[in-house]
């Protein structure tokens, strides 16, 4: 079995859905991540806040230096994860499938690099 990371795309500026909404997006999430655990395949998954919380560390002239906010700006950020084990990438292919339409945000699918 191999680690996938299946990162949630989201789209800065946008307008966070209604509360009914989320709670219909909620829902579905929760029931892929009880599928994940199921079938063996969760490891962790769990959601980010926005870019603006974040602090970016850089090694500079053999320090480092702080900075507080995004390290870049962009149309879309890292807005959540879920680190999986998978057979192969179809396997993994499909998990980001449903990722994608239990968040109905699009999913990143990425090979960890094997190191054995």
């Amino acid at each position: 079995m191999k680690h996938y990371l299946l990162s949630v795309v989201q789209p800065a500026g946008g307008e966070p859905p209604g509360a009914d909404e989320l709670a219909e997006i909620m829902s579905r999430v929760q029931a892929y991540n009880d599928e994940l655990r199921a079938a063996g395949a969760w490891v962790f998954a769990g959601g980010l806040h926005g870019p603006e919380t974040a602090t970016v560390l850089r090694p500079e002239n053999g320090d480092v230096l702080i900075t507080d906010g995004p390290y870049a700006e962009g149309e879309e950020y890292l807005g959540g994860l879920c680190l999986i084990t998978a057979a192969d990438l179809d396997e993994a292919l499909e998990w980001g499938r449903k990722a994608a339409l239990a968040t109905t945000l699009p999913i990143e699918v990425r090979p960890f690099v094997d190191t054995h």
